[in-house]
């Protein structure tokens, strides 16, 4: 069995807090770590109402002080927002606190609309045009210092924090291949490219001293639930918050629907369509099919499963089923 992770968002539910979505995504990730989940990710947004994970370390360390085993860390950090200098700080602080277990996964997106990205910017050249060098930059932090160096990450240097690299189109898969990196596809949102991405980083990939081989994981929407119409009720959540947000209105994940007729235009139910063409929604059944299936045509050495879910013991419970279907319980 290919071991399988997870990506959360931390998501803030219509009529909940912030503060709940954490507390919520903290209990995810210690019932992953019961169930065996190789890692737990947590994503960099900004100005989205409906995601608490915008001070993406921040939230790592809280994930990671209520677990113990469970590997955690960004899916991803959103380097072009920050100096690399800071990450590698950030991290080497997270690795310094929970040594072994900490993943530093980056992205080129600003992970926002370009008035936030401009705020946070505040005028830096650094953007995504400069993201392979600032990769290499942040890499350098983690090495060893040598005498004379005259800027070091303290804490960072010489700290074995491993570096992925994140992507939904072709740039960061060869830029991953290129310096023999792990790579992660972003297909639970943006499959198009998926299998050409793959190939391409196998194909292209060096070896380097931190990876001899190629290792690919994606990411995919995955809902589960005691039968195929209640998944696909409890999906409705995610169906209605990626309209609100094609439509310029983020806001909290709303409450699962009957029936999405009359909430979406056509144009839009075929755009959500496109977007999460490569979800797995229904029982355990069609779940297990679903996911091996997926694994069994992208060949991923890792699975990487997400659940923008309502309800919260309903969320739970998914992914219960999901290991189960998976034979990851101990």
């Amino acid at each position: 069995m290919i071991p399988i992770s997870i990506l959360d968002l931390a998501h803030i539910v219509q009529g909940g807090t912030a503060a709940q979505a954490l507390v919520r995504a903290r209990e995810l990730a210690q019932l992953g770590e019961k169930l065996g989940y190789q890692r737990f990710w947590l994503a960099e947004h900004h100005n989205m109402p409906g995601i608490a994970s915008a001070a993406t370390a921040v939230a790592i360390a809280y994930v990671a002080g209520g677990t113990s085993t469970i590997r955690v860390g960004s899916g991803g950090v959103m380097l072009p927002n920050h100096a690399p200098l800071v990450i590698a700080e950030q991290f080497g602080t997270l690795e310094s606190l929970f040594p072994g277990r900490i993943d530093l996964g980056l992205g080129r997106a600003p992970g926002t609309d370009p008035l936030t990205a401009r705020a946070l910017m505040r005028g830096r050249i650094n953007s995504a045009d400069t993201f392979p060098q600032d990769v290499m930059e942040l890499r350098s932090y983690f090495r060893p210092a040598v005498p004379g160096q005259a800027v070091r990450a303290v804490p960072g240097s010489g700290l074995k924090v491993p570096i992925w690299l994140l992507g939904s189109s072709l740039f960061s898969a060869k830029l991953a291949a290129s310096l023999g990196l792990p790579f992660a596809f972003a297909s639970h949102f943006a499959p198009d490219l998926l299998q050409e991405a793959l190939d391409l980083y196998r194909d292209e990939f060096r070896a380097s001293a931190s990876l001899a081989r190629p290792y690919a994981m994606a990411a995919v929407a995955v809902f589960a639930a005691e039968t195929d119409a209640k998944a696909s009720r409890l999906f409705t959540s995610l169906q209605q918050s990626f309209v609100n947000l094609r439509r310029g209105l983020p806001g909290p994940l709303p409450a699962p629907v009957e029936s999405m007729d009359g909430l979406w235009t056509e144009a839009e139910q075929e755009g959500v369509s496109k977007a999460f063409r490569e979800a797995i929604v229904g029982s355990a059944e069609t779940v297990k099919q679903g996911m091996q299936e997926f694994v069994g045509r992208t060949g991923v050495d890792e699975l990487m499963v997400t659940a923008a879910i309502f309800d919260h013991d309903a969320r739970l419970r998914s992914f219960e089923i999901v290991a189960a279907e998976r034979g990851l319980r101990h």
